[in-house]
Protein backbone atom coordinates (compact mmCIF):
# COMPACT_ATOMS: atom_id res chain seq x y z
CA UNK A 1 0.00 0.00 0.00
CA UNK A 2 1.35 3.37 -0.69
CA UNK A 3 2.75 5.65 1.57
CA UNK A 4 0.95 8.71 2.38
CA UNK A 5 2.78 12.42 1.83
CA UNK A 6 1.67 12.94 5.37
CA UNK A 7 3.57 9.97 6.73
CA UNK A 8 6.88 10.93 4.21
CA UNK A 9 6.73 14.10 5.45
CA UNK A 10 6.57 12.72 9.53
CA UNK A 11 9.50 10.77 8.37
CA UNK A 12 12.02 13.51 7.16
CA UNK A 13 14.99 14.67 8.87
CA UNK A 14 14.31 18.01 9.29
CA UNK A 15 11.16 18.93 10.34
CA UNK A 16 11.44 22.84 9.82
CA UNK A 17 9.52 24.32 5.89
CA UNK A 18 12.71 26.28 4.77
CA UNK A 19 11.95 29.28 2.92
CA UNK A 20 13.44 32.11 1.84
CA UNK A 21 11.58 35.61 0.36
CA UNK A 22 11.40 36.55 -3.32
CA UNK A 23 13.61 39.47 -2.76
CA UNK A 24 16.77 37.91 -0.94
CA UNK A 25 19.83 37.18 -3.31
CA UNK A 26 20.37 33.66 -5.20
CA UNK A 27 23.58 33.98 -2.84
CA UNK A 28 21.80 33.86 -0.02
CA UNK A 29 20.01 30.98 -0.96
CA UNK A 30 22.52 28.83 -1.92
CA UNK A 31 24.14 29.40 1.58
CA UNK A 32 20.69 28.14 3.29
CA UNK A 33 20.37 24.99 0.70
CA UNK A 34 24.45 24.23 1.29
CA UNK A 35 23.96 24.99 4.89
CA UNK A 36 20.72 22.46 4.94
CA UNK A 37 22.35 19.81 1.98
CA UNK A 38 19.09 20.46 0.33
CA UNK A 39 18.61 21.02 -3.52
CA UNK A 40 15.60 23.37 -3.60
CA UNK A 41 14.12 25.83 -1.73
CA UNK A 42 10.55 26.99 -1.01
CA UNK A 43 9.61 30.83 -1.77
CA UNK A 44 7.21 32.08 0.50
CA UNK A 45 6.05 35.80 1.29
CA UNK A 46 3.62 36.17 4.37
CA UNK A 47 3.62 32.35 4.22
CA UNK A 48 2.09 32.80 0.99
CA UNK A 49 3.71 30.37 -1.36
CA UNK A 50 4.58 32.04 -4.46
CA UNK A 51 7.94 30.16 -6.27
CA UNK A 52 10.47 27.28 -5.47
CA UNK A 53 14.16 27.68 -6.09
CA UNK A 54 16.63 24.88 -7.09
CA UNK A 55 19.81 23.73 -8.47
CA UNK A 56 18.63 23.76 -11.76
CA UNK A 57 17.16 27.03 -11.14
CA UNK A 58 20.65 28.44 -10.54
CA UNK A 59 21.96 26.51 -13.19
CA UNK A 60 19.71 27.14 -15.97
CA UNK A 61 18.40 30.76 -15.21
CA UNK A 62 21.64 31.85 -13.29
CA UNK A 63 24.95 30.65 -14.59
CA UNK A 64 24.02 29.88 -17.91
CA UNK A 65 22.70 33.59 -18.73
CA UNK A 66 25.39 34.80 -16.66
CA UNK A 67 23.67 36.17 -14.11
CA UNK A 68 25.35 36.92 -10.31
CA UNK A 69 24.62 34.61 -8.12
CA UNK A 70 25.03 37.96 -5.39
CA UNK A 71 23.33 40.72 -6.98
CA UNK A 72 20.43 38.21 -9.27
CA UNK A 73 16.75 38.40 -6.73
CA UNK A 74 15.65 34.66 -6.63
CA UNK A 75 12.22 36.29 -7.81
CA UNK A 76 14.30 36.20 -11.53
CA UNK A 77 15.09 32.58 -11.61
CA UNK A 78 12.37 30.93 -8.98
CA UNK A 79 10.01 29.08 -10.70
CA UNK A 80 6.48 30.77 -10.09
CA UNK A 81 3.03 28.55 -10.48
CA UNK A 82 4.33 25.87 -8.74
CA UNK A 83 2.70 22.50 -8.82
CA UNK A 84 1.56 21.20 -5.63
CA UNK A 85 0.72 18.05 -3.54
CA UNK A 86 -1.82 17.30 -0.53
CA UNK A 87 -1.03 15.59 2.22
CA UNK A 88 -3.51 12.96 1.44
CA UNK A 89 -1.83 11.86 -1.39
CA UNK A 90 0.85 8.95 -1.98
CA UNK A 91 3.92 8.44 -2.52
CA UNK A 92 2.54 6.59 -5.88
CA UNK A 93 0.47 10.28 -6.80
CA UNK A 94 3.50 11.60 -6.45
CA UNK A 95 6.43 9.57 -7.76
CA UNK A 96 3.83 9.86 -11.34
CA UNK A 97 3.71 13.84 -11.46
CA UNK A 98 7.29 13.88 -11.01
CA UNK A 99 7.98 11.79 -13.54
CA UNK A 100 5.43 13.03 -15.69
CA UNK A 101 6.55 16.58 -15.21
CA UNK A 102 10.23 16.30 -14.61
CA UNK A 103 10.12 17.30 -11.53
CA UNK A 104 12.65 17.06 -8.31
CA UNK A 105 10.27 18.82 -5.33
CA UNK A 106 6.95 19.10 -4.51
CA UNK A 107 5.64 21.15 -2.21
CA UNK A 108 3.00 20.11 -0.18
CA UNK A 109 -0.02 22.37 0.40
CA UNK A 110 -3.31 21.72 2.55
CA UNK A 111 -6.06 24.33 2.09
CA UNK A 112 -3.40 26.98 1.52
CA UNK A 113 -1.16 26.36 4.22
CA UNK A 114 2.43 25.03 3.47
CA UNK A 115 3.23 22.22 5.16
CA UNK A 116 6.68 21.00 3.84
CA UNK A 117 8.12 20.22 0.59
CA UNK A 118 9.08 16.31 -0.65
CA UNK A 119 12.30 15.43 -2.74
CA UNK A 120 12.21 12.54 -5.42
CA UNK A 121 15.29 11.13 -2.93
CA UNK A 122 12.00 11.09 -0.17
CA UNK A 123 9.50 9.33 -2.64
CA UNK A 124 12.19 6.70 -3.78
CA UNK A 125 13.01 5.93 -0.23
CA UNK A 126 9.67 5.73 0.96
CA UNK A 127 8.61 3.70 -2.46
CA UNK A 128 11.76 1.41 -1.25
CA UNK A 129 10.33 1.12 2.13
CA UNK A 130 6.89 -0.44 0.90
CA UNK A 131 8.57 -2.66 -1.55
CA UNK A 132 10.46 -4.26 1.45
CA UNK A 133 7.45 -4.52 3.46
CA UNK A 134 5.91 -6.13 0.83
CA UNK A 135 8.32 -8.88 0.56
CA UNK A 136 8.43 -9.90 3.30
CA UNK A 137 4.75 -10.42 3.52
CA UNK A 138 5.13 -12.66 0.83
CA UNK A 139 7.71 -14.54 2.23
CA UNK A 140 5.84 -14.83 5.45
CA UNK A 141 3.01 -15.73 3.14
CA UNK A 142 5.11 -18.79 1.12
CA UNK A 143 6.77 -19.96 4.47
CA UNK A 144 3.44 -20.39 6.18
CA UNK A 145 1.02 -21.10 3.64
Amino acid sequence: MPTSVKTILSNKKIQTILSILPSATVFEALEVMSNYNIGALLVMENEKLVGIFSERDYARKGIVQGRSAKTTLISEVMTANVYTVESKMTSKDCMEIMNARKFRHLPVVDGGTVMGVLSVGDIVGAILDEQKEHIKYLESYIVNG
